[in-house]
C-alpha cells in the first residue's frame, strides 16, 4: 500500500467510525501499527485536515480543507441514504462495507445542516428476510463481468443436481431475497439466471468476451420484459 493510498484510507476511516476513534482502532482498521498512525495523523494535519485529539483519547475529524463541499438538494440526500442503506442489508459483504464508506464520505462532504440530516436520517431500509449469503467471493464475479471475463463455478440447482458451468456474467439483480447473476450459459448455449447462494469454486478463466456483454445484456433484458408482458397479457384474459 503507497502513503498516498494509505493516508486516504485513514480519511476514509475517520469518516466512518463514531468519534472520537483510537489509534489502535485506526490501527485494526488499517492493518498497520500504531506509530504509523501517529504518523500518519500529523501528516494529515499538514495537509491541512483539522483532527482533534491525541494518543490515549482518540482522534475526531473536524474538517477536510482538501475537499470542497458537496451540492445535493435535501431529497436527493434522502434517496442517497435511503438507497445506500439498503444496499448494506442486500448486497455482498465488500458491497455493503462500500456502501458504508460512501456514505460517511457523503457526510464529510456536505454542508454542516446537510450532514446533520445525514446522520440523523428519518429514512431507512429494513428486511425481515434477507438472501442467503454466497459461498463466492462477489467482489471477484463483479470484476470479472465488469471486465468481461468468462468465469467457472460448481453449480446446485433447485433439484439438487449438481453441474460446473462456465458463462459470460452480464450482470448481478438484488431481489428481495436472493441475489441472481445473469449469464450467458457455454453449456446450455442460452441465456440463464444463476443463485448467488447456489454457486461455489468461483474461477476466472482469463478467457474475454468482450465486448458482447452489452449487448447480450440488452438483448436478455428484452427476452424477460417480453416474457413478463405474456405473462401479464394472459393473466388479464382469465
Amino acid at each position: 500500500m503507497t502513503r498516498t493510498h494509505r493516508l486516504f484510507q485513514l480519511m476514509t476511516t475517520l469518516r466512518r467510525l463514531p468519534a472520537p476513534v483510537r489509534a489502535t482502532q485506526l490501527a485494526d482498521e488499517m492493518s498497520t501499527s500504531l506509530r504509523t498512525v501517529y504518523r500518519d495523523i500529523d501528516a494529515l494535519r499538514g495537509l491541512g485536515a483539522v483532527i482533534d485529539g491525541e494518543a490515549g483519547f482518540g482522534y475526531t475529524l473536524i474538517e477536510d480543507a482538501a475537499l470542497p463541499p458537496l451540492g445535493f438538494e435535501d431529497d436527493e440526500l434522502e434517496a442517497l441514504v435511503l438507497g445506500l442503506r439498503d444496499v448494506t442489508v442486500i448486497g455482498d459483504p465488500a458491497l455493503a462495507k462500500a456502501a458504508k464508506t460512501a456514505l460517511a464520505k457523503i457526510t464529510a462532504r456536505v454542508p454542516p445542516r446537510q450532514a446533520h440530516r445525514l446522520q440523523h436520517a428519518i429514512l431507512d431500509a429494513r428486511r425481515f428476510v434477507r438472501p442467503d449469503p454466497p459461498r463466492i467471493d462477489v467482489a471477484d464475479l463483479r470484476a470479472a463481468t465488469w471486465e468481461e471475463e468468462t468465469v467457472r463455478f460448481a453449480y446446485t440447482d433447485g433439484a439438487g443436481v449438481a453441474t460446473t458451468r462456465e458463462v459470460d456474467p452480464l450482470g448481478l439483480v438484488y431481489f428481495q431475497d436472493t441475489n441472481m447473476l445473469m449469464a450467458w450459459c457455454h453449456l446450455r448455449r442460452d441465456f440463464r439466471v444463476f443463485r448467488l447462494d447456489r454457486m461455489d469454486e468461483l474461477m476466472r478463466t482469463g478467457q474475454s468476451f468482450r465486448p458482447r456483454r452489452v449487448p447480450l445484456l440488452r438483448e436478455y433484458t428484452e427476452i424477460l420484459r417480453a416474457e413478463a408482458l405474456a405473462r401479464a397479457e394472459r393473466r388479464a384474459e382469465r
